[in-house]
């Protein structure tokens, strides 16, 4: 059950590329999307709604139960979406959640009408939210996912530029108030008149229903317009520049895959390994340093910055060499029984100060050597070392 439970998981959650389930379930799901806001617009029309009233309410019925059926099954397996979490825990997240009430108000409304009749046109209205399952969109396709990657790097900055939009909002309309109050008193009412005001005229929308006429305020107006461009081109710039960024970001690891002289290398993680459990985005990864790709229970997965590594996860990782005109010179030794390390430490070992022990190989097993490590038989011992050592093969890194 579990087995299945996870298949469930993956099946219904972003699909890779090489799983064909999973991708022609996110396609129909996107369909679906579309479609439920294609019929939303079609039943404004009153000549459409007359003539085909009943075919978009059949397909309407039709993909609500779909929702329905995501939703139930989405809190089903939450604990994997959330693997940190226990399956209540995981379930209250998901619920909570911005993606969770996305899917909940996408079919919630069309189901209140028969459990409260009297509120049956209010509830029409709020299923208007459902347009907001075009999200669901934004994630299935990478071109479309780079506006939450820039909205969700670059949030902190946003939140810094809509602040001091609210405070010269604020500002401006109670200077605005003070000067214009007495001359038209029935414009200017209170605060709130000269803040509908300052929105209009600091976003650079500028309705007209409501504008100064003394000289102070016009003034005034003026210097807050200008204030309005800058105040628009803040906010304009951070998401360009996240935009520009993001895409770079995309191209180096496009550069990256396309290099004949990158290397890759596999490394499976154990449960000990400090990377199981965190996000990508969690990862301190050096520079120059990617995951190409993410190998799991025979699927390749794309490494997403909210992707959580899961014990036996095999990394892709690429890097691109380092061309500084020196080479490595590594030797491997390989111990016989008549070896006389065998049986010995690694700090009893009488090599050279400048001598260094890289790895010792035993078996399948890749050890990091320490001092208390008994060699045996069998192992290879890699070393560092400008000593000659006649039994010793040479490796050029």
């Amino acid at each position: 059950m579990e087995n299945k439970r996870r298949r469930l998981y993956e099946i219904i959650e972003i699909g890779a590329g090489d799983d064909r389930i999973s991708r022609a379930y996110d396609f129909i799901s996107a369909l679906l999307i579309v479609l439920y806001l294609l019929i939303s617009i079609l039943e404004t029309f009153d000549t459409i709604q007359g003539k085909t009233g009943g075919l978009l309410n059949a397909v309407e019925i039709f993909i609500v139960v779909f929702f329905t059926v995501e939703y139930v099954l989405r809190l089903y397996t939450s604990r994997y979406l959330y693997p940190g979490k226990s399956g209540g825990e995981a379930a209250l997240r998901y619920i909570f959640s911005f993606a969770g009430l996305v899917d909940l108000f996408s079919f919630l409304p069309f189901y209140l009408p028969f459990f409260f009749p009297a509120g049956a046109a209010a509830f029409r209205m709020i299923r208007v939210i459902r347009i907001f399952r075009l999200f669901r969109i934004n994630a299935y396709y990478d071109s479309l996912n780079v506006i939450t990657e820039v909205l969700s790097n670059k949030k902190q900055q946003l939140v810094s530029s809509v602040f001091i939009v609210l405070v010269l909002m604020l500002a401006s309309s109670l200077c605005m108030y003070s000067v214009e109050h007495e001359a038209q008193p029935d414009v200017f009412q209170n605060a709130f008149s000269g803040i509908w005001w300052s929105v209009s005229t600091l976003l650079t929308v500028g309705y007209g229903d409501i504008y100064p006429i003394t000289t102070l305020g016009k003034v005034l107006g003026t210097i807050i317009t200008f204030l309005g461009v800058g105040v628009v081109a803040i906010p304009t710039g951070i998401i360009s520049a996240g935009f520009v960024e993001q895409y770079t970001e995309l191209k180096k690891r496009s550069e990256y895959l396309k290099e004949s002289d990158v290397l890759f290398v596999k490394v499976c993680l154990s449960g000990t390994d400090s990377w199981t459990g965190k996000s990508i985005e969690e990862l301190e990864l050096p520079e120059g340093l990617i995951i190409g790709a993410i190998l799991r229970d025979q699927r390749t997965v794309l490494p997403r910055h909210d992707v959580v590594l899961q014990k036996e996860d095999i990394l892709v990782l690429g890097t691109k060499p380092v061309s500084d005109g020196k080479e490595i010179d590594l030797k491997e030794i390989v111990l016989s029984r008549q070896s006389p390390w065998v049986g010995k430490q690694v700090r009893d070992l009488d090599i050279s100060r400048r001598s260094l022990i890289v790895m010792i190989k035993r078996g399948e097993q890749i050890i990091r050597p320490h001092g208390y490590d008994v060699f045996e038989a069998g192992d290879y011992v890699y070393l560092y070392t400008e000593k000659r050592m006649p039994e010793a093969s040479k490796i050029q890194i």
